[in-house]
């Protein structure tokens, strides 16, 4: 191996391979690094860096929990409130009832023969005599026409009858008695035989006419159930048609037998409106009066059936129609609340009254006695007055003694408006309102 010889002043250097094999020099120094070390440093700094975003945001949450506690300044509960009011307050009985035309006719022929004619559509609105459909009148005219010829045969033997007997009785000292009354015999057989033929006269026309098919009312024609040139009977069962009147017309329904005092005692004194509703209970599609309550009570579903009328001017209602009728039985003067306000207890119904003091607001247990519920709005018969404050929302977290306030979303500019509660809650600015008064 050679050297490299140094300067006076200097060291000499190995040669590269002295340098990596020489006494002295470890073997790990000129090893590589193993990579799991470094695997477990970065797994170790984004552990600390998570735990260190964990904290952050706890306190971030606690902070503004407690700016949120600094700003309302106190616990109370927020709630939307209103006023009783008094007011006239519909009584209704509430049934379930089915429309029902007010008259349905099937046009049925009445004479045997050909339909020559069909002279209505289907779904057409008719009126009383109009034409309909008409059936072969030929065989109908012919024996007419017998029957007027043979009442000119025998009025005319009865004219000969009578002119024999006026001479008989002329010539009475001549004329048998025998032969007198039989000439007066023949002359009252005679008389039938005429009277006989005008009745065929009559019957045929009778028959003749019911070629001719008129509608019988006014209403509204069905599906056709046969078609022109069909041979038609007497005693066909479907008929040609069926015709509903539809203005008016009723609406059948029962009431519990409970009702059945107060419905009479209504009844008696003048027409009981009847409002008849769709099957949210709500719509009103008319408005009639009852006509009629049946003479007894069905014994299987303790019910009473009752008949109403409604003009029906914009087909609202409909014939097998499904609807919810009214009774308005009377009207009461009382104090109301939202029905969502009453609350029930052990104790029985209560509502959370609004006690007033200063500025401060709690919720006061008020047991109450509800006299009827219906159309959301609950009428009162004791435990409240006129003109007092109850919680109209929110009173779902309340307990005797709550301390609450209103929606800040909902006062208005005196600081005693009603809230509307969380579920009015926007992200608008508050605007100042009336207070809003319940039942109104």
């Amino acid at each position: 191996m050679q050297t490299i010889d140094a300067k006076p002043g200097t060291e000499k250097l190995p040669s590269p391979s002295t340098a990596r094999s020489g006494p002295g020099t470890p073997e790990s120094l000129s090893a590589p690094a193993k990579p799991g070390g470094h695997l477990w440093i970065v797994v170790l700094v984004a552990a600390v860096l998570a735990l260190g975003l964990i904290v952050w945001r706890v306190k971030q949450a606690q902070a503004a929990a407690l700016a949120a506690t600094t700003r309302r300044g106190d616990p109370s509960i927020p709630i939307a409130s209103g006023l009783v009011l008094r007011k006239d307050v519909p009584i209704y009985l509430d049934g379930l009832g089915t429309v029902q035309a007010f008259n349905t006719v099937t046009i049925t022929p009445r004479v045997d023969g050909q339909l020559i004619k069909v002279a209505f559509t289907e779904g057409q609105d008719v009126h009383a005599n109009d034409l309909l459909a008409q059936i072969d009148p030929a065989p109908y005219q012919a024996a007419l026409d017998q029957a007027k010829a043979r009442k000119l045969q025998d009025e005319a033997q009865l004219e000969n009858a009578k002119v024999d007997l006026d001479r008989d009785l002329r010539l009475t000292n001549i004329v048998t008695q025998q032969a007198l009354a039989t000439q007066q015999a023949l002359v009252r057989q005679l008389e039938a035989a005429v009277t006989a033929d005008q009745a065929g006269i009559s019957s045929a026309q009778v028959q003749l006419d019911y070629t001719t098919i008129t509608a019988p009312l006014d209403g509204r024609c069905g599906v056709r159930l046969v078609d022109q040139g069909n041979i038609v009977h007497a005693n066909d069962t479907n008929g040609l048609v069926v015709i509903t009147q539809l203005r008016p017309i009723f609406v059948v329904f029962t009431l519990p037998e409970q009702t059945v005092e107060v419905v009479n005692r209504e009844f008696a004194k003048g027409p009981v409106p009847v409002l008849a509703t769709g099957r949210d209970n709500f719509t009103v599609l008319d408005r009639g009066t009852l006509t009629v309550i049946d003479n007894q009570i069905d014994t299987m579903t303790g019910t009473i059936k009752l008949k109403a009328a409604f003009p029906n001017k914009d087909l609202s209602l409909w014939p097998g129609q499904f609807v919810n009728p009214r009774v308005l039985v009377s009207q009461t003067n009382g104090l109301v609340v939202p029905a969502n306000v009453i609350q029930y207890g052990p104790d029985g119904e209560y509502v959370f009254a609004v006690k007033r003091e200063g500025t401060n607001m709690t919720a006061k247990l008020t047991p109450v006695k509800v006299a009827q519920t219906q159309d959301g709005v609950a009428l009162l018969a004791s435990g409240l007055t006129e003109g007092q404050e109850v919680v109209t929302d929110g009173q779902y977290r309340l307990e005797d003694g709550s301390k609450v306030r209103l929606s800040d979303t909902t006062l208005n500019a005196t600081g005693r408006g009603v809230g509307r509660g969380a579920a009015g809650a926007t992200n608008q600015p508050p605007r100042p309102q009336p207070r809003t008064e319940i039942g109104s």
